[in-house]
């Protein structure tokens, strides 16, 4: 008893008790303390003010009308915004339109290899050049398509490739990016046929999902992660999870590629081994649903023989090794 009234005096005393997970501070209930000695509450009203006297009346209209000043310029960000966005979704209807435009696209142009990348690697980076000579050669290896986001960074680079490859592209843009190009839905330079731009990341997906899907033995396509970010790791971790549920490639295998340039990925490839240690994730799980690969000539080997195309097809047009780039840069 005596421990216990202790604890109950001490209560405000010292450092408090963190929360249970799950629950803010601001969403814990405190009851005010109701002793005399505090004196009384002082009116919501003056709380809220911030302040424990009146303000004179014309600081209250400066303050009205800087704030009018500031919702009048948070609508015009709105209005600029929403013309590039396009306005906010009415009906669910709108999301399957656009599917079903996406699928469309993926109908005239033909499946092939589905690039996913980060949206702000420059031109100048080793990776963008890495990527180029993979697309050109993956292009001209299988002889596809070439699919990606529309965007700049390893999307532009796996494009240019697929122009240099003089082989068809599809690309499936967003209006806004991490990158640049965010100002307008059109593409600097591809031909509007070629692309489409959505309003919804779902529609997105869906389309970069459904032009990698094999619909017959003829089709010859891929999935390949370049490095990336956040949005990047959303992508992959999407397609992952749908070739492990076999929602992709449950009656013909799709491939799917990690390209671990500079180690960029080793400390992802570690937290799943981690995941594995900890039961997580099934033994050998992981390694089952990607196949791994540190630079080009790997990658286009395994494709190689994943589509058994014969040793005298395999014509690689290779660039000598590029060393390790030491600049960082942020990446999405």
């Amino acid at each position: 008893m005596e421990a216990a009234a202790a604890t109950s005096v001490g209560a405000g005393v010292g450092p408090q008790p963190r929360p249970a997970l799950g629950f803010r501070r601001s969403q814990l209930r405190v009851r005010a303390p109701t002793c005399s000695c505090l004196g009384t509450p002082r009116p919501a009203s003056r709380l809220l003010c911030g302040g424990g006297g009146a303000r004179p009346r014309g600081a209250i209209a400066a303050a009205s009308g800087d704030q009018r000043r500031k919702q009048q310029q948070l609508g015009e960000l709105e209005a600029e915004a929403g013309s590039v966005l396009g306005p906010p979704r009415s009906s669910p209807h709108e999301v399957r339109e656009e599917m079903a435009r996406c699928f469309d696209l993926v109908r005239r142009l033909g499946r092939g290899a589905v690039y996913l990348g980060s949206s702000r690697v420059p031109p100048t980076h080793p990776h963008f050049l890495q990527t180029a000579e993979l697309a050109r050669e993956i292009a001209r290896l299988l002889d596809c398509t070439t699919w990606t986001g529309a965007g700049p960074g390893l999307m532009d680079a796996a494009i240019q490739g697929a122009l240099e490859a003089d082989k068809p592209i599809g690309g499936l843009k967003i209006a806004k990016e991490a990158g640049e190009w965010t100002s307008s839905g059109f593409h600097p330079y591809l031909p509007s046929e070629t692309y489409l731009t959505c309003r919804f990341f779902s529609a997105r997906k869906h389309g970069l999902v459904d032009a990698a899907v094999r619909s017959s033995t003829a089709d010859r396509t891929a999935v390949i992660a370049l490095p990336g970010g956040i949005g990047t790791l959303d992508e992959l971790f999407e397609i992952m999870a749908l070739i492990q549920l076999e929602r992709i490639g449950s009656t013909l295998p799709v491939p799917f590629l990690l390209l671990n340039y500079d180690s960029y990925y080793s400390k992802l490839l570690d937290f799943l081994n981690d995941c594995q240690d900890w039961g997580t994730v099934a033994p050998g799980e992981v390694a089952a649903l990607w196949k791994v690969c540190h630079g080009n000539y790997e990658a286009l080997e395994y494709l190689a023989e994943f589509y058994s195309v014969p040793a005298a097809k395999r014509n690689y047009q290779m660039s000598p090794p590029l060393k390790q780039h030491s600049t960082s840069y942020a990446t999405s």
